[in-house]
């Protein structure tokens, strides 16, 4: 059974329709990625699911109920979690005061210890390697921030863990870091929407890719069956795009092996 499903999602921004009758459906265990060009309706659809946006028609199922997000509060109660790009950390605050910022622990004091071990043991579900939790944060890699603001989201056990961006601006080694733990938060059965641009890593770790075009659904695609120009046909509109062409000449270009020598 799905662990999130949208139906006939539509928001408006006065005269501009951003999103309409979007549909979305996430399971348990499974990594979707939603992937378009610039204003195809995946920021609006992220703040929907995050609280930020409300939608003007259509409809929000939650393990098997149907509910309302009025703002984040409620995203995060329901079991929603949602890393924007940004990361939101504070640079100058240690990795353990930044997982617990705003839900610190100790009813009187902080209590330093429970936050600590309780650190360690966020990290090591992600089996994320980093070299101490009392570091700041302005001396961590992007990808090591990236793996702070993922374990930060665990801290309220989400059912559905939204990434937006995740990838961006890193490096080849950090991004494979970030990937590792996509894979890791699907295998601890957390269901993902991964928003990205970058379609060599939505084929290493998506299940499912949901392609938005102008605030519509343009197609639901299986990651590991879809080439990436089926992809960017669907992300354009137009199959005879120049990423098609290409590969349809490298294909052209490839002897037959039953062809003479």
């Amino acid at each position: 059974m799905a662990t999130l499903h949208l139906d006939g999602i539509s928001k408006n921004f006065g005269a501009v329709a951003a999103l309409t009758d979007v549909d979305l459906t996430v399971d348990a265990g499974q990594v979707v990625a939603i992937v378009g060009d610039n204003g195809a309706g995946k920021s609006t659809l992220v703040k929907v699911l995050s609280g930020v946006h409300a939608p003007d028609a259509g409809t929000i199922t939650f393990e098997d109920r149907e509910v309302t997000i009025p703002g984040p509060a409620a995203a995060h109660k329901l079991g929603i979690a949602t890393v924007f790009q940004d990361l939101a950390l504070c640079e100058n605050l240690n990795v353990i005061e930044n997982l617990f910022l705003g839900q610190e622990l100790g009813p009187y004091r902080l209590d330093h210890v429970a936050m600590e071990v309780r650190s360690w043991e966020l990290l090591r579900q992600l089996s994320a390697k980093l070299p101490a939790v009392r570091l700041p944060v302005a001396a961590l890699s992007g990808g090591q921030r990236q793996t702070v603001a993922i374990a930060r989201s665990l801290l309220g056990d989400p059912k559905i863990i939204i990434l937006d961006e995740p990838t961006a601006a890193l490096g080849v080694a950090q991004t494979a870091e970030v990937l590792n733990l996509i894979d890791r938060l699907r295998e601890n059965g957390h269901g993902v929407i991964m928003v990205s641009h970058n379609m060599a890593d939505v084929r290493a770790v998506a299940d499912q890719v949901v392609v938005l075009r102008l605030g519509r659904n343009n197609g639901v695609f299986d990651a590991r069956s879809t080439s990436s120009e089926e992809i960017v046909a669907a992300i354009t509109g137009a199959a005879d795009n120049v990423v098609a062409q290409r590969a349809a000449r490298v294909q052209d270009a490839v002897p037959n092996e039953g062809a003479e020598r």
